[in-house]
């Protein structure tokens, strides 16, 4: 891809909200340093967070040189972009957990390897501001700025409206947030001639902050683009379902539950997503559209979708078995992926489904299923269970048995469930205690 590419590449994703003047021509001109910042408010990233990191990826791709900058100087602080609140303070060991954790995810995304000219690099902006003196970043930073040109910033008002939920209005300590991310832009221009800063349409007033520095200190011309904050058609937060944030650490958000978070994206959203979060091809992505469109029923952008962010994030291996969780529920003669299941896909997988149990040391002496229905509560009477099993509707473990079953530990799923089934949507789980 060469260097014209990127911008190109970006609005047709629909991924540029703004960009300062000059700003496409540069990055079609020359191999230009860019950076984004990441702010470590948790010891993984989420979702909200992917965007930047594709935006970074694609700047690589088309021979640029990304820096992937770590807030743990700012990380103290705390933005007050697109917050009604302070947020609290961070401790430094908390912090620090938080850095190693952001820095292993950033290392799977990028390609650091120093031999390329534009290698990715990663920078914790705390190495270059643990040492600099309240009276000398006073005088030869704050100096620079006037308070009038930061109270004009959008993130600023907001915070200092009536109607705003804040009450206290904002600290100084957040105020002068803008000023350290000012301070970082300066630093990596004279020390990595990084000419651009990117971020979301929240981050123009703190970038743009650092342009005006960079301009009033050093005489230079620096670069701003912003992408749009991605938002969902029904009105609810990006990233978000009842069970929380959606993470991209495995330990925090299962594979399973990362592939079910796009599975279950609506069509409106699909066909935004599926150009924004992947690197598929434009007449690739177009068929596609088309294709949901005539058969929406089948749920193909969503799949798609799923599968493409799914394998960036986890790989391939973790999206196949997530592929296979997700077509246990309604799928047939899936017994052997059920065995296969962890005990923690197996409990997302069955979410929601009533639950009985039963000793372990009954399993161990054998127990007629019919007993199990009726004793665990599933089924309400020996009658019924008996009448399910004539109907041949009940299974165990996604296989269909008869009156003559035993269950026994040899059932036991993970050493601990068995999955007990009467129709084709009814389930129960019996556990063993």
């Amino acid at each position: 891809m060469a260097y014209k590419d990127f911008v190109e590449e970006l609005r047709w994703r629909g991924l540029i909200h703004d960009s300062i003047p000059g700003t496409e021509e540069l990055l079609a001109r020359e191999q230009v340093t860019g950076y984004i910042g990441f702010d470590p408010t948790a010891d993984s990233l989420h979702v909200g967070s992917l965007l930047p990191i594709i935006v970074l990826m694609h700047f690589q791709r088309a021979g640029h040189k990304p820096l992937a900058v770590l807030g743990g100087a700012t990380g103290m602080i705390g933005d007050p972009s697109g917050k009604s609140a302070e947020r609290n303070l961070l401790d430094e060991e908390t912090l620090q957990r938080n850095l190693q954790g952001v820095r292993k995810q950033l290392e799977r995304f990028l390609d650091f390897d120093p031999s390329k000219p534009n290698a990715a690099e990663m920078l914790n902006n705390y190495d270059w501001t643990k040492d600099v003196r309240l009276i000398d970043f006073v005088r030869n930073i704050g100096k620079h700025i006037t308070v009038n040109y930061m109270m004009s910033k959008d993130s600023v008002q907001k915070r200092l409206r009536p109607e705003a939920d804040n009450q206290s209005g904002m600290s100084f300590t957040e105020f002068t947030y803008q000023l350290f991310q000012a301070y970082d832009f300066l630093h990596l221009y004279r020390t990595k001639n990084c000419l651009l800063q990117m971020g979301g349409s929240d981050q123009w007033g703190n970038i743009t902050t650092g342009t005006e520095l960079i301009r009033r200190i050093e005489g230079g011309k620096a670069y701003a683009l912003t992408v749009p904050l991605v938002t969902k058609a029904d009105g609810t937060k990006f990233g978000k379902t009842e069970s929380g944030t959606v993470w991209l650490d495995a330990s925090k958000t299962s594979p399973y539950k990362f592939y079910q978070y796009w599975i279950n994206t609506t069509d409106v959203d699909a066909e935004d997503y599926i150009r924004k979060f992947t690197f598929l091809p434009k007449a690739e992505i177009e068929a596609l559209i088309a294709a949901h469109r005539a058969e929406p029923h089948r749920r193909i952008l969503q799949r798609k979708l799923a599968e493409e962010v799914t394998r960036m994030v986890h790989g391939e291996e973790a999206l196949q078995k997530a592929i296979e969780a997700s077509g246990i529920l309604f799928g047939r003669n899936v017994t052997e992926q059920l065995k296969g299941l962890d005990e923690r896909t197996f409990l997302e997988v069955f979410e929601g489904v009533p639950s009985g149990r039963i000793a372990r040391s009954r399993l161990e002496a054998g127990v007629p299923v019919a007993e199990a229905l009726k004793e665990s509560g599933f089924l309400a009477s020996m009658n019924e269970a008996r009448r399910a099993l004539k109907e041949n509707s009940i299974s165990v473990n996604k296989e269909k048995v008869g009156e003559d079953r035993i269950l026994t530990t040899a059932d036991l799923l993970n050493d601990r469930y068995v999955l007990l089934q009467r129709g084709k949507k009814k389930y129960f789980i019996l556990q063993a205690e």
